[in-house]
């Protein structure tokens, strides 16, 4: 193989597994956001106890305070 050949490889299989790698990260952040929706938004909406719509509801705030600080 010449090294413009080998070259090209080595771009090439770096895009293949670039284009996979964010296709994963896309994924766990997907489920992540599907987790936190879940386990907190949820219940801050639709609980019956108001003590834990308070606390679901505190916890919410924390974490978009954190992501809107950043």
């Amino acid at each position: 193989m010449k090294t413009s050949d080998l070259g090209a490889a080595a771009v090439l299989s770096w895009t293949a597994l670039d284009s996979q790698l964010s296709r994963i990260i896309f994924a766990g952040l997907a489920v992540l956001v599907l987790l936190v929706y879940a386990g907190i938004a949820l219940p801050a909406a639709w609980s019956t106890k108001p003590t834990r719509r308070k606390a679901a509801a505190e916890v919410l705030r924390q974490i978009l305070g954190t992501i809107r600080r950043r």
